[in-house]
């Protein structure tokens, strides 16, 4: 084994979005009468999910499955209509983890269907969060997920089409698709500021620097996490060796044959701890500096969802 650095790209890790999701189910555990329900995974980060059932959180798939009148909190990937309406009708306690920048590309989707605008979703199909906002404006939606589906996706009106995407997206991906849109449909509208996150952007330009330098990438995050895919993807798109992985005891020594620089970042949904336990696996192996790259430095900070705020306000009482 030849191994002698590690690179760790900064930033990596938890964003805003997934900090705030985590901190309120942690606050409700303590702080609201139990039991405490999530639809879905909280985060697409099965450690985290762990860690939080645990605690006492009870994880189900659809609101159905929650006790009348029971609190009730959404995942950071964001919900469609139709589940807030049978969380209503359940009368949930309901506590809307769904990141702020999922918000704000469900609000473009609802200002373009009012507009009588087709909306082309550029997203994957079966991620909770394309699932969230197509649920906005089922009948304006269209999901566009390549740059073939691009050249063929048919709307009604050439000069009434708006494009939205999935915040997790490789900001490459999308660039190829959205070109060929605004090709195909020159009135297109896009929003003012782009969907892709501060998060997203921060770590694929992250990745993207330390593969100047490291030969094997390893990426940590769940399969399920698209954030963490596309790190993958954008480490192999630099011409470097990647491997998605959710833990230490994942590597396998035969992907780092002959490298002396491996390169470690993590999704957006994956905790730290699972980044320093890679970094001892690789001290394992043969590697005797660590190094880390700070490409930006974030302070972004999400406020806590309101009805969480009000609803501890209220057992004060």
């Amino acid at each position: 084994m030849s191994i002698q650095k590690v690179l760790l790209a900064k930033p990596r890790g938890f964003c805003a979005g997934v900090d705030r999701a985590i901190e309120t189910v942690e606050l409700a555990l303590l702080r609201l009468p139990g039991p405490v329900y999530v639809r879905r995974e909280i985060v697409h980060n099965p450690h985290v999910v762990n860690a939080l059932r645990e605690k006492g959180t009870k994880f189900v798939e659809e609101v159905e499955e929650i006790p009348e009148g029971a609190t009730a909190i959404f995942s950071a990937h964001g919900i469609s209509p139709a589940v807030r309406e049978a969380a209503a009708t359940r009368r949930l306690q309901v506590i809307d983890a769904t990141c702020p920048l999922v918000t704000k590309v469900h609000v473009e989707a609802t200002r373009y269907a009012q507009a009588g605008y087709t909306i082309l979703l550029v997203g994957h199909a079966g991620h909770d969060e394309v699932i969230g906002t197509t649920g906005e404006a089922p009948e304006a939606i269209r999901l566009v997920q390549t740059v073939e589906e691009a050249e063929q996706v048919a709307v009604a009106d050439p000069d009434k089409v708006a494009v939205i995407t999935q915040t997790t997206l490789s900001l490459d991906d999308t660039a190829a698709i959205i070109a060929v849109l605004k090709r195909r449909f020159p009135a297109l509208l896009a929003p003012a500021k782009q969907d892709i996150c501060y998060a997203t952007q921060n770590r694929q330009n992250a990745v993207k620097a330390i593969a100047a330098e490291a030969e094997v990438i390893l990426v940590i995050g769940a399969k399920n996490s698209s954030n963490s895919i596309r790190l993958t993807e954008v480490a192999e798109d630099a011409g470097r060796r990647a491997h998605l992985i959710n833990h230490a005891s994942e590597i396998d020594p035969r992907w780092l044959e002959g490298a002396r620089c491996i390169g470690v970042t993590s999704g957006a949904s994956a905790p730290e701890h699972l980044v320093q336990e890679v970094v001892e696996r690789l001290k394992s192996l043969g590697a005797s500096q660590v190094e880390e790259w700070e490409l930006v430095r974030e302070d972004v900070n999400f406020g806590l969802p309101s009805e969480l705020t009000s609803s501890i306000a209220k057992t004060r009482v």
